[in-house]
């Protein structure tokens, strides 16, 4: 996750956002799309140099993308706030039960010991922003085109800024393997309010990724539902790779329990007592989730912590309402 600092109506905090680093090539410029969707091309041959630039040791070397969310927290601050914007409920390839499991303890955090889908569909997200290699999490989601991982937008956007480079997605990372290949993005997709204003509440990204040995993404490791205008307030399946202490980075990591509002800092965010570090951004959460199973409904992604305050034990994550449901439409077309 990445780190922030921001100056609150309760004071002064820090937000810590869950990604890692590293170097890309270059994409064409981003176009605006619906007015509320920013989007990037990435070449046949950036999408060829992407596949040879992350060695096992880049993956290794990819630092935390703390600085990446800095200012969009000082920014939020500041800002009046204001809803996110909601339509009608709608489930794709998922269901949208969010019920508390009967007789079902919470956890605040460790590694994932089970099975299931889940292990295939999150995996490790590596890119270049600025110059310097970054990894985060994410998940392959339901789509049209069978080939999408959703992520967070600090993850594939300086918010505001440029788009990263290289960008690459391991399902199913362990420990330097990549059990189903290297999927290396050919679009990138964001918010406008991210994009623009690296605005917190709606720090949600998705990745159109290319084949790997000859198979679509959903093909090789199967892929999430996904759904957005939920209920709010849902017991909530949270999922990550984190890499600071007292994680790794190299292993699946997970927590879950009932998000809440965030009463602190001023964003439109839910969060959830977890205790992932820098390396979880952009990996998936979860409502109706199945442990048998390892399916469930996508409904937001690890975005940041508070390193100070009340609510500093939880990671927060973005609703996923209108705006983001029209990034969605556009990048699974």
């Amino acid at each position: 996750m990445i780190r922030r600092t921001i100056a609150s109506a309760v004071g002064l905090g820090a937000l810590v956002a869950a990604g890692l680093a590293g170097q890309a090539t270059a994409t064409a410029a981003p176009s605006s799309a619906s007015g509320v969707v920013e989007r990037t091309t990435v070449s046949a041959a950036a999408q060829d140099r992407t596949e040879s630039y992350w060695t096992p040791e880049r993956m290794r070397r990819a630092q935390d993308a703390d600085v990446l969310v800095r200012d969009a927290a000082r920014r939020k601050a500041a800002a009046p706030e204001r809803a996110v914007a909601k339509g009608e409920p709608t489930v794709v390839g998922g269901r949208a039960a969010a019920a508390r499991p009967k007789q079902h303890a919470d956890l605040d955090g460790g590694l994932y010991t089970g099975g299931g889908t889940v292990v295939r569909t999150t995996g490790k997200v590596f890119f270049t922003l600025g110059g310097s290699d970054y990894v985060c999490s994410g998940s392959s989601t339901q789509a049209a085109n069978e080939s999408l991982v959703q992520t967070a937008g600090h993850c594939l956007n300086e918010g505001p800024g440029d788009f990263a480079t290289n960008f690459t997605f391991v399902p199913a990372y362990d420990r330097g393997a990549a059990p189903y290949g290297q999927f290396a993005a050919t679009e990138l997709l964001t918010t406008t309010q991210w994009a623009d204003q690296g605005d917190l509440d709606y720090d949600v990204g998705y990745a159109v990724v290319g084949p790997s040995g000859g198979r679509t993404l959903a093909d090789a490791v199967g892929a999430q539902g996904v759904g957005f205008n939920l209920a709010r307030g849902a017991y909530t399946y949270a999922f990550g790779y984190p890499a600071a202490a007292p994680y790794d980075g190299e292993e699946l990591a997970w927590c879950h329990g009932t998000v809440a509002q965030d009463t602190y800092g001023g964003s439109q965010d839910q969060g959830l007592v977890c205790d992932m570090t820098g390396g979880s951004s952009g990996g998936p959460w979860f409502s109706g989730y199945d442990e048998a199973s390892g399916l469930g409904t996508l409904t937001s992604v690890n975005s940041f912590k508070y390193n100070l305050g009340p609510q500093s034990d939880r990671m927060f994550g973005p609703y996923l309402g209108s705006v983001v449901q029209a990034v969605y439409q556009q990048a699974q077309g």
